[in-house]
């Protein structure tokens, strides 16, 4: 399996999870179809040699069956446009993008087939924060159901929890498979010895950032106002009976959950914030907290069912208000900073922790952590363009001008200072160098691999057929039984 291969494999598996996760409801439009089915050759043809692309896909037809799952036509047309859309369509084909969705349908059939954890009110809680941030996006839920051509909120909704059960299933499944899988170091070197001089990867140019974050504060007063208002509806919901799912649908400052009455399901593990979880475990049905802060502003929370380890909650989420006079003294302080750090008083790592106000790089010297890898490159072609604009033009040790930004829930201001610590020029990969990325694509192959084999074994024993063009499709796998 060499790097190439292993390319189109990471983007087919990229796509493959959009797919998966986005609001992706295949359709075509009305004068698509008429063009489709005024073509003289109703017949689709496939170019093997060259892109091994069909050159037309039939409406709503049903390109393959895996187990009791089907691949249609034009969710594969779909992917393809995704691939379009943002310039890929010269790396894969038709047949490649079916042969992926035949792999999630064969995950997905399997995990229901073992009795893997499924939850369908994960399911649900995820569909309606998709459905609220898109709502958010175009404007009204009538937008949004004629944006998709659905009939209804309800087919719409349907349709997306189809989506989102089968990428569930399908993730629970290759997750058993990949899970065990583990890469040594003698395994990782002989990965990259054996990919040949000339084809080993070449690594573009990465930078290392560090920065220091200030946030406005908001007086004792406006905090104040806030926590009254929430005792306000508090009380107003125990002693006189008011809804509370009204009450956050009108005031409740959380978008992702105010159209549903601030209604959230969670589990002990789920990644929200700990006092959060601790006020939604530790009171009774029906029961509803105080006023309590996190880092997104001021909640009350009221649970509405415990199903074990997991339960229904309705929450309301205010910010106090922060005033110019905030905003001024934050921007001012940042100044000073930056001034101290230009004149050598102070390093940047240590302002960064003496006065960041982001508690996950303070400590670190304001050191940025790359999700991705879990070490501190960047590679600056796939950088956020919102930290590529702010490092692409600084030197090393440069501290960049004031940045002004904003928190991607509540859109509060913040401002902060970026300074580039290390800089490292396009290159051939270095097993030394460069071992952690090197580590990634090694332990990719073998998990690649384990999928392969479990594929390879699970056709022999699932019922799959192949439809119509795709039968001439060249497939790593074997889809079609002789």
């Amino acid at each position: 399996m060499n790097i190439n291969y292993m390319n189109k494999q990471s983007f087919l598996y990229v796509f493959g999870a959009l797919f998966m996760c986005q609001l992706t409801l295949a359709q075509i439009t009305v004068d698509e179809k008429d063009n489709l089915l005024n073509k003289q050759n109703p017949i689709s043809q496939i170019d093997s040699v060259k892109t091994n692309k069909i050159d037309r896909v039939k409406v709503d037809g049903v390109a393959g069956v895996v187990g009791d799952y089907l691949v249609l036509e034009s969710d594969i047309q779909k992917l393809f446009q995704d691939a379009k859309s943002q310039g890929y369509e010269s790396e894969v084909s038709y047949c490649d993008l079916a042969e992926s969705l035949l792999e999630n349908k064969l995950l997905a059939h399997h995990a229901v087939q073992d009795s893997l954890p499924y939850n369908q009110a994960r399911v649900d809680a995820y569909t309606d924060q998709q459905i609220g941030a898109l709502v958010e996006r175009v404007g009204s839920m009538d937008k949004l159901v004629e944006f998709y051509k659905y009939d209804s909120e309800s087919e719409l909704k349907e349709e997306l929890k189809r989506i989102n059960k089968e990428k569930l299933l399908s993730e629970e499944m290759q997750g058993e498979i990949v899970d065990a899988v583990e890469i040594t170091p003698e395994e990782t070197r002989q990965y990259f010895e054996a990919i040949p001089v000339d084809e080993r990867p070449v690594l573009g140019d990465e930078v290392e950032i560090a920065q220091i974050v200030i946030y406005p504060e908001s007086g004792a007063e406006e905090q104040q106002a806030v926590i009254d208002k929430l005792n306000e509806f508090r009380t107003d919901v125990l002693e006189n009976g008011a809804s509370f799912a009204t009450k956050a649908i009108l005031y409740s400052e959380d978008l992702g959950s105010r159209r549903k009455g601030g209604k959230i399901t969670l589990k002990r593990d789920d990644p929200y914030v700990k006092e959060f979880k601790e006020a939604a475990f530790s009171l009774r049905e029906g029961e509803v907290s105080r006023p309590f802060k996190t880092e997104f502003g001021y909640h009350i929370l009221t649970v509405e069912k415990i199903r074990g380890q997991q339960v229904d909650v309705r929450h309301i989420l205010l910010y106090p208000e922060v005033t110019k006079e905030a905003i001024t003294k934050a921007k001012e302080k940042i100044k000073d900073v930056r001034e101290k750090i230009i004149s050598g008083d102070v390093s940047f790592a240590n302002a960064a922790r003496e006065a960041s106000d982001e508690k996950e790089t303070r400590e670190s010297g304001g050191q940025l952590i790359n999700g991705a890898t879990g070490d501190t490159r960047f590679e600056l072609s796939k950088i956020d363009p919102s930290i590529y604009d702010q490092v692409v033009n600084l030197k090393e040790g440069e501290v960049s001008k004031i940045l002004t930004d904003s928190k991607p829930r509540t859109n509060e201001v913040f401002f902060k200072i970026i300074t580039v610590n290390n800089r490292i020029d396009e290159h051939v990969a270095d097993f030394t160098e460069d071992y952690t990325k090197i580590r990634e694509l090694a332990l990719k192959k073998k998990q690649a691999e384990a999928i392969s084999k479990w594929v390879d074994e699970k056709l022999q024993s699932t019922y799959v057929k192949i439809n119509g063009e795709y039968r001439d499709c060249e497939f790593a796998q074997k889809w079609i039984k002789k």
